[in-house]
């Protein structure tokens, strides 16, 4: 079985028929890091689960990349713009680490939406928890202090200094990375 169907399956159990439709409709690669799964101007036609691995989603400011977010193992990855609204996306998503990523096109996820009805509601959820995220991190970007920012961040991803690049936390946190090092220095 592919790992994401356990997933879904723990969100809302897969009929057999949906299970087959998705095994068929799915996708499986092993990606080095530094794989870009997006880059702008392209349009987001598919959406991704990460096995293993890491993902990060950025943009560049100014000439500067600044981190968006990172997934890892047990995530679905998408440019939410390009993908649901098929447009050129105006990020990156690049793998971090390699991985293990199990895809399906956006035709592939409609037409599994309109065969199946039942995966309306799987879906549902998944984007009511993704998007809940995404508030959340806006919100912490724009109320929190440096310090709580980064508070957050080693509870909610306690293994991020492992595994991804200071200046990408960083510019996640929206700070300097001096000032990234100094919050860290001071923790005991």
């Amino acid at each position: 079985m592919l790992p994401f169907l356990a997933f879904l399956d723990a969100i809302q159990p897969v009929s057999p028929a949906l299970r087959s439709a998705l095994e068929a409709a799915t996708s499986s690669e092993m990606l080095p890091a530094r794989h870009l799964l997006l880059r702008p101007g392209q349009v987001a036609r598919r959406v991704y689960f990460i096995e293993s691995g890491l993902v990060r989603g950025y943009t560049l400011l100014h000439g500067r990349e600044v981190s968006s977010w990172f997934m890892q193992a047990n995530d679905f990855v998408i440019s939410i713009l390009s993908f649901f609204t098929q447009q050129p996306s105006t990020e990156y998503l690049e793998l971090l680490e390699p991985a293990v990523v199990h895809s399906v096109t956006h035709t592939e996820l409609q037409q599994l939406y309109q065969a199946f009805p039942e995966f309306n509601y799987v879906g549902r959820l998944l984007i009511e928890k993704y998007y809940v995220m995404s508030e959340q991190r806006a919100q912490h970007l724009r109320a929190r202090t440096a310090h709580e920012r980064y508070q957050e961040l080693l509870r909610d991803f306690p293994t991020i200094f492992q595994r991804v690049a200071l200046q990408h936390i960083a510019s996640h946190l929206g700070m300097a990375p001096e000032t990234l090092s100094r919050l860290r220095n001071k923790q005991p």
